[in-house]
């Protein structure tokens, strides 16, 4: 359709307005997307704005309503534009103020946004946008690095200047025109560690004092009837199964102790030089049905029976998690400088969000007839060697136990102020 010469000035103009609302509309949705989504006030904006451009292509009438509809545009244009700003400032105001660090980067690395939890946390107070976050945490420690790579959620712990700080770490993937972006969300526990460790010592005392009576009381009981038999010689058959019961309690109570007694005296590791193939054979041995894989040559760095009965542990877990048996690997994957990393998975139950955060909490346990020491003890033998242990869920039903070990030389520890995880220092 040909323009008129009233109407054909306007042509340039409708086309540049009609352009700018979609790409203000766009743009501003892009944005919102990536906060949260899109308002009522943006969808209408832009709805209306695209609908009447084609209304303006389709039917081609620019006569003398040309004006009115120029005006219309603009005036749709600039209340969704303001409808989505207020809507950013709202929802930028909110990832301000949470406590929790929030971090979101492209596929590439490139970070897209930090809100100032995380600019505290890793980044010393600065703005990291556009810098690479895969780049930066390549020059992190491995216990740290692990965490932030991994696949999935994570309860992590850090020392920072000399002090134990304990994390938990969420990741979320999102699709943003066509590539992949990842929102990190971290949250420091450390609190709520010392305070459920004070719950603990208390549950500790009362289950020894409740073990301790359960054996005690009948012990005192069966002391005084073996006095009574004494006195009434008829009965001296009797005492025999008597002292027998007191061998049976004595027995049931030292065999108690002596399993908390063996998470507080874990002796020191004394670290060797370890043959792969033999030491991975004992689990083949152990677990036909399991997945073993690892180096065939080539040597690791700890104690081989510390660290065998730590995979020992983790295997009977990933083994009673609930999945096949067939399901269950351990892998050993040597890493830079000598150090080493050991995973066991299952495809059972996964844990649930307690259970990452407890599990390593002497007594804890979601097994009927669990004692809650088994992790406990797998922790101690991990730090002991100056490694870390970690659990988390996996793709597709199941979790991950992972130990990573140093080598012979230790990684520095971070250099970094108590409770950050500085990324922006060498």
């Amino acid at each position: 359709m040909s323009d008129s010469p009233r109407t054909a000035p306007l042509r340039p103009a409708l086309l540049a307005s009609g352009a700018a609302v979609v790409c203000v509309s766009l743009g501003a949705a892009y944005a919102l997307h990536a906060l949260g989504g899109l308002g009522a006030a943006a969808g209408f904006g832009i709805a209306a704005g695209i609908g009447l451009l084609g209304s303006l292509f389709a039917f081609g009438t620019l006569g003398a309503r040309a004006d009115s509809r120029v005006t219309e545009l603009d005036r749709l244009s600039r209340a969704g534009h303001e409808a989505l700003e207020a809507r950013t400032r709202v929802m930028q105001a909110v990832a301000e103020a949470t406590p929790l660090a929030l971090l979101f980067y492209s596929d590439t690395g490139r970070i897209v946004y930090a809100n100032a939890g995380a600019r505290e946390l890793f980044f010393e107070g600065g703005s990291p946008e556009g810098e690479n976050f895969l780049g930066l945490v390549a020059q992190a420690p491995d216990e740290l690095k692990r965490a932030l790579l991994g696949e999935s959620d994570e309860l992590f712990s850090v020392d920072v200047a000399g002090q134990q700080e304990t994390y938990h770490l969420s990741r979320r993937n999102f699709e943003l025109d066509g590539e992949i972006h990842t929102l990190l969300i971290v949250r420091q526990l450390t609190r709520e560690v010392s305070r459920r460790e004070v719950e603990v010592l208390k549950k500790v005392i009362r289950v020894i004092s409740h073990e301790l009576n359960n054996s005690l009381a009948p012990i005192a009981s069966l002391v005084n009837s073996a006095r009574l038999i004494a006195k009434n010689r008829e009965h001296l058959e009797k005492l025999e199964h008597v002292f027998d019961t007191i061998a049976e309690r004595a027995e049931h109570l030292s065999a108690f102790l002596d399993g908390y007694a063996k998470f507080a005296r874990l002796p020191k590791p004394k670290p060797q030089e370890v043959e792969w193939r033999p030491f991975l054979s004992q689990f083949a041995a152990l677990y036909p049905s399991a997945k073993i894989s690892g180096p065939d040559q080539g040597r690791g760095w700890f104690d081989p029976a510390q660290v065998a009965q730590l995979a020992i542990n983790l295997m009977k877990n990933a083994n009673e998690a609930g999945g096949p048996a067939s399901s269950v690997e351990l892998s050993v994957k040597p890493e830079a400088a000598g150090s080493l990393s050991i995973d066991v998975l299952d495809r059972g139950k996964g844990l649930s969000a307690e259970a990452l955060q407890s599990a390593f909490m002497p007594f804890y346990t979601t097994k009927e007839r669990g004692s809650g020491m088994g992790l406990a003890l797998c922790r101690e033998i991990a730090e002991a060697h100056g490694g870390r242990l970690s659990l988390r869920n996996r793709d597709g039903g199941g979790s991950i136990a992972s130990l990573w070990l140093p080598g012979r030389t230790r990684p520095a520890q971070l250099a970094a102020s108590r409770a950050r995880l500085t990324l922006t220092r060498g």
